[in-house]
C-alpha cells in the first residue's frame, strides 16, 4: 500500500508516462514502486534479485529504459561501471551520494542547506571560468562503508 506521498509520486509518474505516449503498465508501476523504497541507486541486478519470479530480465530492461527515457529515473555508473538507476530529482528531490569503493554499496546523502548553497557557488564558479552556464551538480563522496570498514 503506498502513502499519500507515494500515491501523489505515482499520480506524477502516471502523468509524465502518459505526455510522453507511454502506458503505465503492471510492471511498470512494479518497477516505480521498488525504486521509490529503495532508498538510493540500484543496478538491474539489485531490483531483479527483488522481482525475478515476477518480472523477467528482459522486461525489467526494457521498463528502465522506458523509465529512463521519460525522465522518471536518472541513470548513472557506480564505481565499477555498472548502470545504477534511481528516481529523478523532480521525484526524489536533490541530493548527493556515498559510494563504496569496496562494496559498490550507494546510500542517499542531504547536505545542510548551507553547506548546499556553497557548493552550488562552487559549481557555478567553476563552470562560468570554462564559459559553462551550469544548471545543477552532483557529488559522490566514495570512500569505504561502515560494513566494509569491520
Amino acid at each position: 500500500m503506498l502513502s499519500s506521498s507515494g500515491k501523489e509520486l505515482e499520480a506524477m509518474v502516471r502523468s509524465r508516462l502518459f505526455d510522453a505516449g507511454v502506458r503505465y503498465t503492471p510492471g511498470r508501476a512494479r518497477v516505480f514502486r521498488l525504486m521509490e523504497a529503495a532508498g538510493g541507486p540500484r543496478s538491474a541486478a539489485e531490483l531483479h534479485g527483488i522481482v525475478s519470479d515476477d518480472l523477467p530480465l528482459s522486461s525489467l530492461y526494457r521498463t528502465l529504459m522506458v523509465l529512463s527515457e521519460t525522465g522518471i529515473l536518472e541513470k548513472s555508473h557506480g564505481p565499477e561501471g555498472v548502470a545504477l538507476f534511481e528516481l529523478s530529482e523532480w521525484l526524489r528531490g536533490h541530493h548527493h551520494h556515498l559510494v563504496c569503493v569496496q562494496c559498490g554499496s550507494v546510500e542517499d546523502i542531504d547536505f545542510e542547506a548551507g553547506d548546499e548553497q556553497v557548493i552550488g557557488a562552487v559549481a557555478e564558479r567553476v563552470a562560468a571560468t570554462r564559459g559553462f552556464r551550469a544548471k545543477g551538480h552532483r557529488i559522490d563522496v566514495e570512500g569505504i562503508c561502515g560494513e566494509c570498514a569491520a
